[in-house]
């Protein structure tokens, strides 16, 4: 088969590879139809992850057909068409019982396109196929399922779940990448009195305010109206810089929260000296994708109709390399998600 193959800080090709084998009972083989780049595989391939050794085929999030499963697979058969979670669950230890597949300690966790070959390829092992695919509904576009895969849980685990999202809530979400944009869409759920999107992209402004958004501004005149008085009930952080946090805690009232979902890849000043009698929450964590089933059951086709704009292009997966340099440069351009196929059999 043919895979993106990372060779060191900044370096991957497309090449001809083996083809991946079944190597324990729980895993399944799947056929990738719709695969993606995401700022952690962009962080993988710049060497800023550095337990992803040269060799590793990048990539932790498709959509497939389950093509052979080992003797321990009881959830899939062949034929079936799949969610590949970006995240590995083996559905047994304490972590996975209490839904944080993210910190499985029996061998899960983070593993395609990390720890074991990804996604990014014409065919993918899954380790513990029964806790890490999800069959999709027959009539659910292939393309914007890809998004289940690891951008709608990231966006409801860590950011509207955590951030406590109620009806009647004040709601900003400071980002509006892929991920802040379904945080968007799914605080919506909730019933919240207003959901406001903040971000330096005119282009990505647009497209909050085409998926949803209340209101949706540069940081400026709305921010300060918000710190000026009460403050957002809930301010969801999807940027991942110290700027954008900083942001997040300025406009948070009196015994809100702040959800962090973003990308941290420098320190972050905590200033305690004015926060520390405000009251507030503030989370962090990583995805664990444990919420991708009833996320598939809850969305409506409305739902999934908005979280489609989040694809803005779709092209041959032999073309990754200009993919990865598209998403190095998502936000000047505005591009949010390209869906990858590879070439028909």
């Amino acid at each position: 088969m043919h895979a993106f193959v990372y060779h060191g800080p900044g370096k991957g090709s497309w090449e001809s590879v083996e083809d991946p084998k079944i190597e324990q009972p729980t895993d399944a083989l799947v056929r990738i139809d719709a695969t993606t780049v995401c700022v952690g595989d962009l962080h993988a391939l710049q060497g800023k992850v550095s337990d992803v050794h040269p060799g590793t085929i990048l990539g932790h999030e498709a959509v497939g057909e389950v093509m052979e499963v080992g003797s321990e697979v009881h959830n899939v058969v062949s034929g079936d068409e799949v969610v590949v979670s970006s995240i590995s669950s083996c559905g047994h230890c304490m972590s996975c019982r209490d839904g944080m597949y993210g910190q499985c300690t029996q061998g899960g966790g983070w593993l395609l396109g990390h720890e074991v070959n990804g996604t990014q390829a014409e065919f993918v092992r899954v380790p513990f196929a029964d806790h890490s695919t999800h069959k999709l509904p027959y009539a659910m576009d292939r393309d914007t399922a890809v998004l289940f895969s690891e951008v709608l849980p990231a966006a409801f685990e860590l950011g509207v779940r955590n951030g406590k999202v109620r009806p009647g809530s004040v709601v900003v979400v400071v980002g509006a990448g892929p991920v802040g944009l379904s945080a968007l869409v799914i605080a919506g759920i909730y019933s919240p009195a207003r959901v406001i999107s903040v971000d330096l992209s005119p282009a990505r402004l647009a497209a909050a305010t085409s998926v949803g958004a209340d209101d949706a501004e540069l940081p400026g005149r709305l921010i300060s109206d918000l710190s000026d008085g009460p403050g957002a009930d809930v301010v969801i952080e999807a940027a991942g810089s110290p700027e954008s946090f900083i942001l997040c805690t300025r406009v948070v009232r009196s015994g809100g929260h702040i959800a962090n979902i973003g990308m941290h890849g420098a320190p972050v000043t905590l200033h305690l000296e004015e926060l520390w009698r405000k009251n507030i929450t503030i989370s962090t964590g990583q995805v664990n994708t444990s919420s991708t089933a009833w996320l598939l059951d809850v969305l409506t086709p409305e739902h999934i109709s908005a979280l489609s704009r989040i694809i803005t292009d779709k092209c041959d997966l032999e073309d990754i390399l200009q993919v990865y340099e598209t998403a190095s440069m998502a936000v000047q351009s505005g591009a949010l998600r390209t869906v990858l196929r590879p070439a028909p059999y």
